[in-house]
């Protein structure tokens, strides 16, 4: 079994007692899957692929030092770490609620090189080029200060390392920008302005040396070294 096949079984295991939010970003429950066909036209394949995407950038026995903004419930980056027992990882959230949850899955998987910090990724409470590789899923499209957030994550990453993830992109999907404007803003989980594959690929390759954006539906993907 390689990688990501092992990754795919956990995300499948989580299934059985995921939340809504965890169902949905794993592609596990019932709900969850009906909510990525009607929101982001995604089915289980694309849904593993713009994930093993946004993930690839991480080598398979990376060693150094990483950096996860945000980590959420730590539902789609925990089967990760478990598979790189040697790296120091570094979970950051600003919610308690999600870092908690993310805390107690890490406990349940027996993973102990994670340490959790709550913080915002508009000033992160860190040195400059502190780690190896800053992560970032499905966040991107949340932060309130965006520009502060780039800013941030670039100033932690040391030379040479790694930036790597995927966010919501607009324009990619006709369907999933209606309801993104019309639902999922007004609820106050997303907040403009949003990039399009064309304004991420320019911004990214004004802040970065070897840039790599892609996207799956509605989903940019990208991986960057300093």
């Amino acid at each position: 079994m390689n990688r990501y096949d092992e990754i795919r079984k956990a995300y499948r295991m989580s299934g059985s007692n995921a939340s809504l939010y965890d169902g949905m970003m794993t592609y596990s429950t019932p709900l969850g899957k009906a909510i990525c066909n009607l929101v982001w036209n995604m089915d289980g394949e694309r849904n593993a692929a713009y994930l093993e995407q946004a993930l690839s950038a991480i080598p398979e026995n990376f060693a150094g030092k990483l950096l996860e903004v945000p980590v959420g419930t730590g539902v789609l980056t925990m089967p990760v770490y478990k598979t790189l027992p040697d790296a120091e990882i570094t979970c950051l959230d600003y919610s308690e609620d999600m870092m908690n949850a993310a805390r107690q899955r890490a406990k349940q998987m027996g993973i102990e090189n994670v340490t959790f910090r709550q913080g915002d990724v508009g000033k992160l409470p860190f040195e400059d080029e502190s780690f190896d590789i800053v992560l970032s899923l499905n966040g991107f499209h949340a932060f309130p200060d965006k520009e502060a957030a780039y800013a941030e994550t670039f100033r932690v990453l040391k030379k040479g390392g790694i930036f790597c993830g995927c966010f919501y992109i607009r324009n990619a999907n006709r369907r999933t920008d209606w309801f993104i404007k019309n639902l999922y803003q007004k609820m106050g989980f997303f907040t403009p302005p949003y990039e399009t594959e064309f304004s991420l690929r320019q911004r990214l390759y004004n802040m970065y040396e070897d840039v790599k954006v892609t996207h799956v539906e509605g989903i940019g993907v990208f991986a960057c070294v300093k």
